[in-house]
């Protein structure tokens, strides 16, 4: 996992870096400029020979990266265009002196740089050029930035963003630097005209803009650089957001790996409890997923009047068991000596999927279940219905996961205002260090909040996954993913945070398969084996 830092937490990080281990901050800025010349060069097939770019610069120290980087491109044989927004005689600093550099080189190395002041002198360069540029890079404004652009910066970036927009648009790359200004770093929700990228370079650590929506839609693709400070400054930033890698997965399937000795009951046991006769599928959808985990026993307990419809669209390897129902066919109360009969040697209990919770003897179910607990117990859909608002405890020995997406998370906080819950990262770490549990938030991206304080951003996953069943679906992936780290003494957050990471990767794989529109949740599951051979490759 990687520290997510605020604009505050970055300018200490870099403090640091000067003041401890004697790197100027001029060096700091000229290896931000060469890791986005790296990135850039890439971007383009390996080389920037004979490429346009209109580089847009502020007046700090984005914008002195900016002129850095104009000066290495120009020197790779690029045409670089530089637009100073304020004079350069006003500018200070590590970016007056990058600046006062490309004044000097002005005309000679192929880049040209331009003082605009104002919108008309915008206008005026502006028309007076083909507009042909190849590239458009935004270093306007970096993570300082706390209100809205100015109303001629403003025209501007709205400008660019227009013509970008178009159904027939110059074909050009945007491209931000550090991160698309417009945007404040430290919050997930623009704060007014933003310039649309379609790739980002930010240095040493993302901030939360660049990942956490819908902020990230304006950044594009997330390049992460490393431009010199020591990873001992990152780790103790006092930061507790973190965003989960690729990393997390492969030390996770590392740690649960297959080896000749290992037999059923060593890689874990699943009860899932699910289904109602008007929702049969989706406990078939949380068990199937449930056993492509990689767990070693999968077996489900549904109503009796949905056993035979489970039975007959499950995997052939998946047991299932019938449980006294209500009128409507619905799991009652009476279920409960059973439940508990078939708890016995279970490493996770999976709760929720396809229940109902519209009768009040599924409800009471429900919470005895979780209440009288002895192993993980997994929440979802309608079990977090039966328990909302949320007033339960989890325990380190038995651990409470609970995966709600934003409108069974406002009931299980008892509120209605979606205001309420704006600021996800703040209400799920809160919401889970109440509890002591471990909550799953889903969205367009996932949150994962433990009760030490930790929040983790998933990056993968698509719009695609916001389908009939891609929550079951999910419920079984983190069940079967729990039922392994109970047998396998594992620690179950950093196993949710590897299952959600590894399922969204699968709805990646599956949306490139058969794209967005037609993906289906049962898709998920058939691409984890691709997912987990990748990871593991």
């Amino acid at each position: 996992m990687q520290k997510i830092v605020t604009a505050e937490e970055m300018r200490e990080i870099d403090r640091l870096t000067t003041e401890r281990y004697g790197i100027p901050s001029i060096l700091l800025m000229e290896n931000a400029a060469h890791a986005a010349a790296r990135v850039i060069t890439e971007k383009l097939g390996g080389s920037v020979e004979g490429k346009s770019f209109l580089i847009l610069c502020g007046k700090g120290n984005n914008g002195g990266d900016g002129a850095a980087l104009a000066r290495i491109l120009s020197l790779q044989n690029a045409f670089v265009e530089m637009l100073v927004f304020g004079k350069v005689q006003e500018t200070k600093n590590d970016a007056h002196i990058n600046f006062e550099i490309c004044q000097k080189l002005d005309g000679q190395t192929g880049v040209y740089q331009h003082e605009i002041n104002s919108r008309d002198e915008w206008d005026e360069f502006l028309y007076s050029k083909y507009q042909d540029w190849d590239v458009v890079v935004d270093a306007i404004f970096g993570t300082g930035l706390s209100r809205p652009l100015d109303v001629w910066l403003w025209n501007i970036v709205h400008h660019i963003n227009i013509v970008n927009e178009k159904p027939n648009p110059v074909p050009r790359v945007c491209i931000s630097i550090d991160i698309p200004s417009g945007l404040n770093a430290n919050l997930s929700e623009p704060i007014g005209e933003t310039f649309q990228a379609e790739l980002t370079i930010t240095f040493t650590a993302p901030k939360p803009a660049n990942v956490l929506a819908p902020a990230l839609n304006y950044g594009g693709e997330l390049v992460i650089a490393n431009i010199g400070s020591p990873q001992g400054l990152i780790d103790a930033s006092p930061s507790k957001l973190f965003l989960a890698e690729r990393e997390d997965a492969q030390n996770w399937l590392q740690q649960t790996k297959f080896s000749s000795d290992l037999h059923k009951s060593a890689r874990g046991r699943a009860l899932v409890i699910a289904g109602s006769k008007a929702m049969a599928g989706a406990a078939v959808l949380c068990a199937n997923a449930a056993m492509r985990s990689g767990v070693g026993l999968v077996r489900v307990a549904t109503s009796e009047s949905a056993r035979t419809a489970v039975s007959a669209h499950a995997l052939p390897e998946i047991m299932v068991a019938g449980l006294p129902e209500t009128e409507s066919g619905a799991i009652s109360e009476e279920a409960l000596n059973k439940v508990q009969e078939l708890s016995e040697k279970m490493n996770v209990v999976a709760v929720g999927s396809g229940l109902s919770s519209n009768d009040e003897s599924t409800r009471k179910f429900v919470r005895s279940i979780v209440e009288n607990r002895k192993t993980p117990v997994v929440i979802d859909a309608d079990g977090l219905n039966s328990l909302a608002p949320f007033d339960l405890q989890g325990s380190d020995n038995a651990p409470i996961i609970l995966t709600p997406h934003q409108g069974e998370f406002l009931k299980l906080l008892g509120i209605a205002d979606k205001e309420a819950v704006k600021n996800r990262v703040e209400v799920v770490r809160e919401f889970s260090q109440k509890h002591n549990v471990i909550l799953v938030l889903k969205g367009e991206r996932n949150l994962i909040a433990a009760p030490d304080g930790r929040v983790v951003v998933v990056p993968t996953g698509n719009s695609g996954l916001g389908k009939a069943g891609s929550g079951d679906t999910l419920a079984g992936i983190i069940t079967g993913f729990v039922g392994q780290a109970d047998a396998m003494k594992i620690d179950v957050f950093e196993t949710v945070v590897a299952a959600v990471y590894i399922a969204g990767m699968a709805g990646d794989i599956a949306a490139e398969k058969f794209g967005k529109r037609a993906m289906l949740a049962s898709d998920v599951r058939d691409c984890l084996s691709e997912a987990f051979e990748s990871i593991t490759n």
